[in-house]
């Protein structure tokens, strides 16, 4: 088996993983919505860390062994497999909207990613990790300040904390994709603790804000945030700093930015549902009393004129007619 072939098989098991992880998260999200980032009584949630820890640790794997621009694109099929064990495992099924926008989000950034090329393998140097670093942790907690402030519209919410979620996954993935290069290189590992840390803290920020997104939000329009701007990041970062660039040069880019347009409508799509449902659900029905339906006040309503003047003919033979007067009246036709 070759080594590409291996990340991809990697890949796709670590896909499911995450989605099966993303799945106990937003059951323990509805369950507790009192724990918006650590639920730690509920024996789900651990399970979902446990999965999200396998699944990381397969990606860890499969990006040892394939390059960044590969591996990360595979990750978009977690929300594809989401939809289908959703409705498999926890009766969740997703609306045609939902599925329209998975396809689409999934379509649009596989084939922008597939159109990245990558260069030598290459690590960041010092600086550029200090850089990345600090930007990654400005922007995410920017993103994090901004959910909290509009609490009051939980889709967006939810979506500002994915993103957040999703940057510190993308840019923990381009950490490991350093570190791994450097031991290749023979760097020595004790070299390598700041990174590791870097890793160890953004992988656990990820964790925890993805959490809080699937509260009051639902599975797909969370999960497809964060399957998509976890590896836009890394790709950004791998295009910027790791050499790679898109093939088929000024053609190639413009295909580029096609797929992302797609990924994005996707993407919309997928809110578009969620904020559908909300405003779709049933009003609140009036209480009922034990003895009965209770009483809600009535607007009087003038009789016609045709009900006033009732045709004798028009009438069966000895019947009368009862039609309501304000005050309580009643005019009676025989």
């Amino acid at each position: 088996m070759s080594a590409l072939t291996l990340a991809v098989l990697l890949s796709l098991v670590s896909a499911v993983a995450y989605a099966g992880g993303a799945i106990l998260q937003e059951r323990v999200a509805v369950s507790t919505p009192e724990r918006r980032y650590a639920p730690l009584r509920r024996g789900a949630w651990w399970v979902a860390i446990a999965l999200n820890g396998l699944g990381a640790l397969l990606h860890v794997v499969a990006l040892a062994y394939g390059p960044l621009s590969l591996v990360q694109p595979l990750g978009a099929l977690t929300i594809v497999f989401a939809l289908p064990m959703a409705a498999l495992f926890v009766r969740r099924k997703a609306g045609a909207t939902a599925w329209r926008g998975a396809i689409m989000a999934t379509i649009g950034l596989a084939g922008l990613l597939s159109l990245t090329q990558s260069a030598d393998a290459q690590s960041l140097d010092s600086a550029e990790r200090l850089m990345v670093g600090l930007m990654t942790a400005g922007g995410v907690v920017a993103l994090i300040v901004l959910a909290h402030a509009v609490h009051r519209h939980p889709v967006v919410r939810s979506v500002l904390l994915a993103s957040a979620a999703g940057v510190a996954f993308g840019i923990a993935s381009v950490f490991t994709k350093t570190v791994a290069v450097d031991l290749e290189a023979n760097v020595p590992l004790t070299h390598q603790v700041p990174s590791l840390a870097v890793i160890a803290v953004l992988a656990s920020a990820g964790v925890l804000i993805s959490q809080a997104s699937y509260r009051g939000a639902g599975l797909a329009a969370p999960l497809s945030t964060v399957t998509v701007v976890n590896p836009v990041v890394a790709a950004a970062v791998g295009l910027t700093l790791f050499g790679e660039s898109f093939r088929y040069g000024t053609a190639g880019t413009a295909v580029a930015l096609g797929f992302g347009v797609v990924a994005a409508g996707g993407l919309i799509l997928l809110t578009t549902e969620r904020i559908g449902a909300a405003q779709g659900a049933p009003a609140p029905t009036a209480p009922v009393a034990k003895g009965g339906p209770v009483a809600t006040d009535t607007v009087p309503v003038e009789p016609r004129a045709d009900e006033l003047r009732a045709v004798p003919s028009q009438l069966p033979t000895g019947s009368h007619r009862r039609v309501p007067f304000r005050h309580g009246r009643e005019h009676i036709g025989s």
